[in-house]
């Protein structure tokens, strides 16, 4: 198992240039599976989730090609539909939740696949019922064997027909399936209680680019007029916001002056209040870019009521899931208290009791909300050797274990490198002391 061993304690300076866009990139990645033409997709970040959805492409029979540091060709003109019956699939999709954004595409012009259960981080219950439901308003039928753990996906002898589709929840990964699925179907689809993130909105942009008629773009009311074919593009990944904010954070926590460039202020929405509330400093400099002066203190804000501040999570334009964590972390060293409330996943907060290790004041009060007294710099983390859980957990306790005393080892860093790319050497270029060990 791989590790980081980190020396704490050093604040530092200097500019950072934030990844594509994980999310985004697994959806439109998955999208080049919608069409036989070859589609150019820029700014792809070299992580690990996306890498292997690459492979799972490429056993497909896609073409991948990376032309440019980060800009790939993708030709899906000829697909071996054979795939999904060996083991080496099984074994592929089961490493990444986001392979379940090939069924749509997959759906759409094929109109069959065979799947077994994704996998992904493990941070609570992520049920398959809102694409498979969406799934079946358009004519696809599906069987799930207990036995195998597996299920078959099939489209109506008489093609794909639009319809009305009430998502039971806002899910990002079944609104872009179910809108890659809609794309090709005959007729018209609505789609209601869409979610409408960033991630989302470019999925939209690129499909249009490519021959479709989608309508509604940035609301939860998506109409789509469905096309025979869809051409290739050339597509942009926008900065990925997750990292944005754990800049952010790490900048606070680690007394540190970080310039963030090239962040797309426009799709950030709420990101940088819900910092300023924890009193965290962070200005628009040069347009485009996040400026984070070194702080030596910093203060969370109260309700004009006086109560405890709530930060949670909330479809957009509200704060993602992802973000909590690394909220977390950065009221450790704050003045006062905020109730961190993740609503989604009821496992994601239980990485707080390495935090409580090493001397942060927080309250577990259920799976689901974490009161944070804020430690005002009155003394710092302890050091500690810890596991990552899961992608955001794991750069929360990174950011942890910048600002503790003394040298701090992380475990199972892989889960890190999943949604970080080159994160070590990234940081190290602005002054962090972090050593990567591979065994």
């Amino acid at each position: 198992m791989n590790f980081f061993k980190i020396k704490g304690g050093h604040p530092l300076k200097g500019t950072i240039i934030p990844q594509g866009s994980k999310n985004e990139a697994l959806q439109v990645i998955s999208a080049v599976l919608l069409t036989s033409e070859i589609v150019k997709i820029n700014n792809v970040p070299h992580i690990y989730d996306v890498k292997l959805l690459i492979q799972i492409l490429e056993s497909f029979g896609v073409k991948c090609k990376m032309y440019e540091k980060s800009n790939y060709l993708f030709c899906s003109k000829n697909i071996n539909l054979k795939y999904f019956s060996t083991k080496n699939f099984d074994k592929q999709f089961s490493c990444i939740r986001g392979s379940i954004m090939i069924l749509g595409p997959i759906l759409a012009r094929f109109g069959y696949i065979k799947i077994p259960f994704p996998g992904g981080d493990k941070i609570g219950k992520r049920h398959l019922d809102t694409h498979f439901n969406a799934f079946s308003s358009l004519g696809v039928s599906y069987n799930y064997d207990k036995e195998k753990n597996e299920f078959s996906l099939k489209a109506p002898e008489g093609g794909l027909k639009g319809n009305y589709v009430l998502l039971e929840e806002p899910s990002i990964t079944g609104t872009a399936n179910i809108i890659m699925t809609a794309v090709l179907a005959k007729g018209k689809t609505i789609i209601y209680n869409a979610a409408c993130e960033p991630y989302i909105q470019q999925l939209c942009r690129m499909l249009n680019s490519m021959g479709a008629k989608i309508y509604g773009i940035g609301s939860n009311l998506i109409t789509i007029f469905g096309v025979d074919i869809l051409r290739g593009c050339t597509h942009s990944i926008l900065p990925d916001i997750i990292e944005i904010g754990s800049w952010i954070g790490l900048a606070a926590i680690t007394k540190s002056e970080i310039i963030i460039k090239n962040v797309n202020w426009r799709d950030l929405g709420i990101i940088p209040n819900a910092f300023r509330k924890l009193g965290v400093m962070l200005y628009k400099f040069n347009q485009d870019d996040i400026f984070i002066p070194e702080q030596k203190y910093y203060k969370i804000q109260n309700f004009i009521d006086g109560s405890m501040l709530t930060l949670y999570d909330s479809p957009w334009p509200g704060l993602s899931p992802d973000l909590l964590s690394i909220l977390l972390v950065t009221a450790i060293q704050a003045q006062g208290s905020v109730l961190i409330h993740q609503k989604m996943f009821e496992s994601r907060l239980f990485f707080v009791d390495i935090l409580i290790n090493m001397g942060a004041k927080i309250i577990l009060c259920d799976p689901h909300r974490a009161i944070v007294i804020g430690l005002n710099r009155k003394r710092s983390l302890k050091s500690s050797i810890m596991t990552s859980p899961d992608i955001r957990a794991g750069v929360s306790l990174l950011i942890a274990a910048l600002s503790a005393e003394g040298i701090s080892k992380i475990y199972n860093i892989e889960q890190i490198d999943r949604g970080y790319e080159n994160i070590d050497f990234r940081l190290n270029t602005l002054g962090a002391h972090i050593i990567r060990f591979s065994k």
